[in-house]
């Protein structure tokens, strides 16, 4: 049974555009995943990319044009410059470490709901009543917000740290069985092709 190590950030519009495609292709295949939400910022301090900020302004114009495109593709609503962007996204990392950790809920989703709520909802996804509310939507318990935030803020670092070695740049990242290295929401079709070359 092939495993993904699921490497994203809850302020990258491309990991709200991926939705939960990824899941239903490892669902498919019968993978199973390790969510890993990363300082996507720190990441790419470490790996040599430029934060969008500071991209030249003709690379800032493209990324733009090319989020509202695969939003549209992917069918969903999204305000490419969103009021609350970019949020504190330890908060909301905290809390995906704590529902992993916990259980009785879809990842998929809790993922898919924070993302939503920062890039089609206007919500600061650092607040807690809006990481409560995405995680009682996504059938976990609200009260996580709350709950394990020293462990999580230690695993947050070290997931960090882990994208780095395992040769992640990027967000979304899916690297299968620590070898397989795929980088974005438009590589979904690929990782559904390798998962199937692998039954």
């Amino acid at each position: 049974m092939a495993h993904i190590d699921y490497y994203f950030a809850t302020i990258s519009p491309n990991t709200y555009i991926a939705g939960t495609r990824m899941e239903a292709v490892a669902a498919k295949h019968g993978a199973t995943i390790t969510y890993k939400p990363v300082d996507i910022m720190g990441l790419f301090a470490r790996t040599g990319g430029t934060p969008p900020g500071e991209r030249h302004e003709s690379r800032q114009n493209y990324r733009l044009q090319e989020i509202r495109r695969q939003a549209a593709k992917a069918g969903l609503p999204i305000n490419v410059k969103p009021m609350f962007w970019p949020a504190n996204p330890a908060p909301s990392s905290y809390a995906l470490i704590a529902a992993q950790k916990e259980g009785g809920g879809d990842m998929g989703a809790l993922v898919f709901a924070l993302t939503r709520a920062c890039w089609a909802e206007e919500r600061n996804i650092a607040e807690d009543d809006v990481i409560r509310a995405a995680l009682e939507e996504a059938g976990f318990d609200g009260d996580l917000v709350n709950r394990g935030m020293l462990a999580g803020a230690e695993e947050y670092v070290r997931n960090l740290d882990d994208a780095v070695a395992a040769g992640a740049f990027g967000a979304p990242f899916y690297i299968v069985d620590g070898t397989e290295h795929f980088w974005g929401q438009d590589r979904i079709d690929d990782l559904d092709h390798y998962l199937a070359s692998l039954s």
